[in-house]
C-alpha cells in the first residue's frame, strides 16, 4: 500500500493537523515508511507464540472482591445542598 499526497492531506485533515501543501510530500513519505515497517513486522512468523504483557512473566496479586465500605446513604446525602427521597436533587438544566 502506498500513500500519496492526497491521502496524506486527508489523514492530516481527519487528525485535525494543519499541514502546509509543501510539507505533504514529506508526510506521505513518512506514512509510507511507517507502513513499510508494519509490512516488515507482518513477515515475522508468530505461530504458537502466546501474547505477553511483559518480557518477564508476572502474576498480578489478587484479592477477594468484598464490599468493605457502603450503606452510608445518610452520611453521603448529609453533604448535599438538596436531597429528596434518598437522592441528590439538582436543578433542571434542559427546558
Amino acid at each position: 500500500m502506498s500513500i500519496d499526497k492526497d491521502t496524506a492531506a486527508r489523514v492530516a485533515k481527519l487528525a485535525r493537523i494543519k499541514v502546509e501543501d509543501d510539507a505533504l510530500p514529506a508526510l506521505a513519505e513518512e506514512f509510507n515508511t511507517i507502513l513499510g515497517f508494519i509490512e516488515q513486522l507482518n513477515e515475522v512468523d508468530v505461530d504458537g507464540v502466546e501474547p505477553m504483557t511483559s518480557v518477564t512473566p508476572q502474576k498480578l496479586k489478587r484479592r477477594v472482591d468484598v464490599v468493605t465500605d457502603g450503606d452510608q446513604q445518610d452520611k453521603v446525602l448529609s453533604n448535599a445542598p438538596d436531597a429528596r427521597e434518598g437522592f441528590f436533587a439538582v436543578p433542571k438544566v434542559v427546558e
